[in-house]
């Protein structure tokens, strides 16, 4: 039935065109589910610029259950974040990604634009990955399994993967994976995406983030751990809002990345610390990049 469906998927990329698609098809077909779990171990292992627990401190305060995520209701009188070490955020990879941080207009809707020190941004960020244990491991990987031929070809796809602009609203090239996942948007009157927890610290620091509560605390003792979280950002509130807390710029990168290349819109099974986890991709069907390849929509660890 799985080859069945794969010689499907093939057929009908060919039919349409998509010869380069026909990457993401080798993926399903060569990367097992026990692969991606081992992968994921690794990578966890890897991240060797995660925080300690005397570099990061949080509150998480009120825990409630699914069913209280939408009253909006403040129940932490506190801050989540209690202390955040510069040394943590020194770090080339930090300091690279907290540099992309404030170059989007949040707003959807609202056409970005994109100068070319962002550009240099964007390429500062993806190469710091790259020079990390736990990016040139992703590479290794993908690599052996004939996905990519080059690490400057797996640097520009992930650009334009994560990078590329498309529209959400009002035909505007006002998006991007990256800027949603990382970053996050309003639309709709409400918090769009926002699955990053350094984006957190930084807003509630500046006064811009009310955190409310939390509805999800992982099993795990050490970071990264993953809250699913509810907050008003702004003056706009998010019901939950998942997210991997005390990793690095480079894990969050790669875990997404991996789900995303191997298990495109689906939800991805991974490892970290011998406990599961599901990731949740999803792919920009309304247009693409390449020769049919798909910009990534959303990544988030799936919470209950």
């Amino acid at each position: 039935m799985k080859i069945t469906l794969i010689l499907f998927l093939t057929i009908t990329l060919i039919s349409q065109g998509y010869s380069d698609s026909l990457d993401f098809c080798k993926a399903l077909a060569s990367v097992s589910d026990a692969e991606i779990k081992s992968l994921s171990e690794t990578l966890y292992k890897l991240d060797h610029n995660r925080a300690t627990a005397s570099e990061l401190v949080i509150d998480p305060q009120t825990l409630i259950s699914s069913s209280e995520t939408g009253s909006r209701d403040d129940q932490s009188s506190r801050p989540l974040f209690k202390q955040v070490s510069s040394t943590l955020l020194s770090k080339p990879t930090y300091k690279a990604l907290l540099n992309l941080l404030d170059n989007y207009r949040r707003v959807t809707g609202e056409a970005e634009d994109v100068p070319s020190k962002e550009v240099e941004e964007q390429d500062t960020f993806l190469q710091q990955t790259m020079n990390t244990d736990v990016g040139s491991e992703l590479y290794n990987f993908l690599h052996s399994k004939g996905i990519y031929s080059s690490q400057s070809e797996f640097i520009q796809d992930l650009k334009m993967m994560w990078f590329g602009l498309y529209s959400r609203s009002s035909g505007k090239l006002d998006s991007s994976g990256f800027e949603h996942i990382f970053a996050g948007e309003i639309k709709g009157g409400k918090v769009s995406g926002f699955h990053n927890w350094l984006q957190l610290y930084l807003n509630e620091k500046k006064g811009l983030l009310n955190y409310y509560s939390h509805s999800f605390n992982g099993p795990w003792t050490t970071y990264p751990d993953v809250l699913g979280m509810q907050f008003e950002w702004d003056g706009y509130f998010k019901e939950v809002g998942s997210a991997f807390i005390g990793s690095s710029p480079e894990f969050d990168l790669a875990i997404y990345s991996l789900c995303y290349i191997t298990r495109p819109g689906k939800k991805c099974h991974v490892s970290l610390g011998g406990q599961t986890l599901g990731i949740q991709t999803y792919t920009w069907d309304k247009s693409s990049y390449g020769d049919g390849k798909k910009y990534i929509a959303s990544a988030y660890p799936a919470t209950p």
